[in-house]
């Protein structure tokens, strides 16, 4: 008899694995288009699935949705991956589907990052699709209008899986706690609040989130039966320090006015220390861009016009970047926000011309500005008494563009900070001009 050694010995599957759905009502997320009534609900309940590509991001369920399906059709299901597959791979899976064919069987050939296959490859399902030997599910993380050739897209349907939401993994981490397939069996002492940090941290990863819990409850302090998950373990295996952070909480309001305030106030020190704070505990880079670019017309303005420039390609370079590599380029555009002049004139303008907007929305348009496309409009006077400024000598007019209850309204007054003081200069100088006109 042979004896078996250590590695021949079934090691215990992830958690990922014990936890995937077997149904479509343990399936989470994807409300989109699997809620009741949905497309592709509709489809798998009726067994009317024609091959179909899934793309979205890593960890969303791609290759479970296609395993269910496979199962509530009571088709044959072939995992097939293109990283490790070659074309005699598929002519060995193709004769395999067509024998089930014979025999009345339908085969679903799950085909993970088909996006790695060549055109060779791709071709080769491209005549067992059509003539109906095979049922083609395709998975990829990239867009599959360039990715996937287009004989074989088109005479596929395209599904796209969005990231999970936060409460979404919530329930996903909550159910591990409690199937026995997970760590229902097992007494776990574990603060709500560390499930929605793990949560957060996967950053809409089903995969991630449970392989964090699991990582945490095997990390955990084990007293008799129990097993207690403490901040300290949480903060280790995630390697963030997220307990001092809720995304959606009030220290994340908090964290993000410090570095408004701090970016203000012209300390670029404390700027970009909450600046670290926010984004090493997890937060969307993108986030902190879009309130930047916010920062940089709300609080410099036209001091430094080249303050919102800077900005946009801060939010451009974390976009291409991601993290960690975009923390450079945030902290470059935060310290510039820091140390430019500041004004909140355009800020200040808009406010005062919203309040005018709200109270005024019937005002009419001045003729003299209408645009006259027919001959009615011409004969209502429409454009009548408009004066072209660039026929001037000084591109001047005396046009009146505000309605006659607003003529005398200021919105923008520039101060004199920074480039502003061009401005303020410049507009003196047209108002002087139109008040001799």
């Amino acid at each position: 008899m042979k004896q078996s050694t250590f590695f021949e010995q079934e090691l215990p599957q992830p958690l990922a694995a014990r936890l995937r759905p077997q149904t479509l009502e343990e399936y989470v997320g994807q409300t989109h288009l699997l809620g009741k009534g949905k497309v592709l609900r509709r489809l798998i309940e009726s067994d009317q699935i024609s091959s179909m590509i899934f793309w979205g991001p890593p960890g969303v369920g791609k290759t479970t949705l296609a395993s269910i399906i496979a199962a509530h059709t009571k088709a044959a299901f072939i995992d097939f991956s293109a990283v490790t597959s070659g074309i005699k791979d598929i002519r060995t899976v193709m004769q395999q589907a067509e024998e089930n064919r014979r025999y009345g069987e339908k085969t679903i050939v799950f085909v993970d990052e088909i996006h790695r296959f060549n055109k060779a490859q791709q071709d080769a399902f491209l005549p067992f699709v059509e003539k109906g030997s095979i049922i083609l599910i395709g998975a990829t993380t990239e867009n599959p209008s360039f990715e996937v050739n287009g004989a074989l897209l088109s005479r596929c349907k395209v599904f796209v899986l969005q990231a999970l939401k936060e409460d979404e993994i919530v329930s996903l981490l909550q159910r591990a706690l409690k199937d026995p397939r997970g760590f229902g069996r097992q007494s776990i002492v574990m603060d709500e609040k560390m499930l929605q940090i793990i949560a957060s941290f996967a950053n809409g990863d089903a995969r991630t989130a449970l392989s964090t819990l699991e990582m945490v409850i095997l990390n955990g302090e084990l007293n008799g039966e129990t097993i207690t998950v403490t901040e300290e373990t949480l903060e280790q295996c995630t390697s963030k320090k997220s307990l001092l952070y809720d995304k959606k909480g009030e220290e994340h309001y908090n964290i993000i006015s410090a570095l408004h305030k701090s970016m203000r106030n012209s300390d670029p020190d404390a700027a970009v220390y909450w600046l670290a704070r926010m984004l090493e505990a997890g937060e969307d880079p993108l986030y902190v861009a879009r309130r930047v670019i916010r920062f940089a017309s709300e609080d410099i303005g036209l001091a430094d016009p080249r303050a919102l420039e800077l900005a946009v390609a801060a939010y451009q370079a974390c976009h291409f970047n991601g993290m960690p590599e975009c923390t450079v380029n945030l902290a470059e555009a935060v310290i510039y926000m820091a140390m430019a002049p500041k004004s909140n004139a355009i800020d200040r303008a808009y406010f005062m011309a919203k309040q005018d907007a709200l109270t005024q929305l019937s005002e009419p348009v001045p003729l003299a500005i209408r645009n006259a496309v027919t001959p009615l409009m011409k004969d209502l006077n429409y454009g009548k008494g408009y004066q072209f400024a660039h026929d001037s000598a000084d591109k001047l007019t005396t046009l009146q563009c505000l309605p006659d209850s607003l003529l005398e309204r200021e919105y923008y007054r520039p101060t004199t900070q920074g480039l502003e003081e061009r401005f303020k200069t410049r507009l003196e100088q047209i108002k002087t001009w139109k008040k001799e006109h």
